[in-house]
């Protein structure tokens, strides 16, 4: 009897028409049995196969190995290809498996599946569905890793809708029953794409089933609930757990204290220690560091010091990692030389610094606008052998434009793409930005146009900056005609779009054009916020429009917001020249008595 069965791939094309229903027992691939005759890869050329140093080496032994006499093992064409995926050769798997079917040399399970995971591999998970019929035409089960293989492809292209859809019809249509394999695969698909809920209801599911979860699949969900900042569900499921006898790991308690150092919860993290080592469970570098971590990012970096100590105590010794969660910590507290002198001992312990290091160290010189230092280390990086990443350049760019550098940031913007690194948004954002503060309208145009026309961004973020940049140059109706043209190119602006309009209406004195502004971004939707409202009682108070202000702060004060520094600032300068202002608008008054 024949079941037909209608599975698809990515692109919706049927790869099975018809299949045997015996073809769906779950089956395990039996041991490959063969010859004593036949020859192993190794015996017959004294070359270990999974010790190439190149792949011509690998290529030539396929060669030798289909003109022998007898054919080597099917296990050998296996081991061959799965040393030419860890080479990271995939597509020569895939060309010299076509070679193995022109030839007529007998494949297996094991080589289907390496070249299924081929594809993959090559974001090509498509092409992977295409091998299937070649299971059929052999005679070959297909099996749990067949469809787990395909399933973590797909996900590797974040097509996530395509990899649920696949798993429910392999369990919809009794194709084969998912084990633990295939359950962790797609609960890690799901929770490292945010899907928190989705990876929760399929453990659920899971346990009503005949597959129970383990350790790997509960630690999956926990860690996804502490990243999702859920952490009274994650201590709930850790506890389920408990009671199933199933006993948390370093990775479990590893994910609930980061989630718990993430939100100050220094208390629970101590139980949560203390609980590990009276299971005799010592904590890893890796769980130290999220320790260290998440208290120097808090500004309590002594006791991230003693943290240290105590691991080195317990001979855990710090890596890099640790260092420079150190680093990070002084440099957030504006220490940066107690930071220096961290990187500087590393290598006296013998540790290699890396570009991360090197970022957070030139970003705390940089905060400090010490740019000179800065500099330093950006061409030290080279000098060692090195490349500075993206947020190297991004990270420079912002500390020389802080200082007034700007012939200098052009100059590392030329670099950095003679370098062959490419700018992402925020290196944009930060030269256009750069280039309005200091009135180099003309060069801000000339970027903007640039990457409009290559259509880099289309994000309103993007056009926002623009805008702004443009009205506080004032350029006003050149921003406004940039305001316009979003609803052409299919655009919502933001809140930040409409406050910098309005911003620009009140620098040039029209108050009703600004209001205007505001009560078309309240009937799309879009509500103002406290910068907006701060933005046009400066607006007022520049122009000395006081009995207006009085009245629009009754609107500002029924919507809870309150005066910024900058509007404060402007109030406090009114008064000294007019006290009697204070009398104009009581609700101030009496606020501030």
């Amino acid at each position: 009897m024949m079941r037909r069965i209608s599975l698809r791939n990515c692109n919706g094309i049927p790869f099975i028409s018809s299949i045997s229903g015996t073809a769906f027992a779950i089956r395990a691939y039996s041991s490959c049995r063969y010859s004593k005759k036949s020859v192993s890869v190794k015996d017959q050329f004294g070359v270990n196969s999974s010790n190439f140093e190149c792949l011509d080496d690998a290529v030539t032994l396929f060669r030798q190995m289909v003109t022998m006499k007898p054919l080597p093992s099917v296990v050998d064409f296996s081991k061959l290809f799965n040393t030419m995926i860890k080479m990271k050769h995939y597509s020569t798997v895939v060309s010299l498996f076509g070679q193995m079917r022109k030839l007529g040399i007998p494949i297996n399970g094991f080589i289907l599946s390496s070249v299924i995971n081929s594809y993959c591999l090559m974001h090509r998970a498509d092409f992977g569905f295409s091998v299937l019929p070649i299971y059929l035409k052999n005679s070959i089960p297909f099996n749990n890793v067949t469809f787990t293989t395909l399933i973590r492809g797909i996900f590797a292209e974040n097509k996530v809708k395509d990899a649920v859809e696949l798993f429910k019809k392999l369990v919809r249509e009794d194709i084969c029953e998912p084990n633990e394999i295939m359950y962790a695969t797609v609960m890690n698909g799901l929770s490292k794409r945010g899907h928190t809920q989705k990876t929760l209801g399929l453990l659920r599911l899971m346990e009503q089933g005949n597959t129970e979860p383990n350790i790997y699949i509960y630690s999956i969900v926990i860690d996804s609930l502490c990243k999702d900042g859920n952490l009274d569900a994650a201590i709930n499921v850790l506890n389920e757990m408990k009671q199933k006898d199933i006993y948390p790991d370093i990775v479990t308690y590893t994910s609930i204290i980061d989630g718990l150092c993430k939100l100050g919860q220094w208390e629970k993290v101590k139980t949560l220690f203390s609980e590990m080592v009276h299971l005799n469970m010592y904590p890893n570098v890796h769980t130290f560091n999220i320790i260290t971590d998440g208290l120097c990012k808090e500004g309590k970096v002594k006791d991230a010091e003693e943290v240290m100590k105590h691991m080195v105590k317990k001979g855990v010794e710090p890596n890099i990692i640790t260092y420079s969660a150190l680093m990070d910590g002084y440099c957030l507290r504006g220490q940066v030389n107690r930071a220096r002198r961290i990187f500087d001992s590393l290598r006296e312990k013998g540790i290699e610094t890396d570009i991360f290091s090197y970022n957070i160290l030139i970003k705390g010189y940089c905060n400090k606008k010490k740019v000179d230092e800065a500099m330093q280390l950006f061409c030290e990086i080279s000098q060692k052998g090195s490349k500075p990443d993206i947020v190297t350049y991004n990270t420079i760019l912002q500390g020389l434009f802080e200082v007034g550098r700007t012939g200098d940031a052009k100059q590392i913007y030329a670099e950095m793409l003679s370098a062959g690194t490419k700018p992402n948004i925020y290196s944009h954002v930060t030269l256009l930005n750069g280039y309005y503060k200091y009135g180099l309208v003309e060069e801000a145009m000339a970027l903007f146009n640039k990457l409009e026309r290559n259509k880099e961004y289309t994000n309103i973020a993007f056009y926002s900056v623009v805008i702004n940049g443009l009205c506080k140059n004032g350029k006003l109706n050149e921003a406004h005609a940039v305001f316009k043209k979003l609803s052409f190119i299919g655009l919502l602006p933001n809140v930040r779009t409409y406050t910098a309009m309005i911003n620009g209406f009140c620098l040039e004195g029209l108050f009703d054009e600004a209001k205007y502004i505001l009560r078309k971004m309240e009937d799309n939707g879009c509500s103002p916020n406290n910068v907006t409202y701060n933005v046009i009682v400066q607006g007022f108070l520049r122009c000395n429009k006081i009995s207006e202000m009085a009245s629009f702060m009754k609107e500002m004060g029924g919507r809870g917001f309150s005066f910024d520094a900058t509007t404060t600032g402007f109030l406090i300068d009114v008064v000294r020249e007019n006290p009697s202002v204070l009398d104009m608008i009581p609700e101030l008054h009496s606020k501030n008595k």
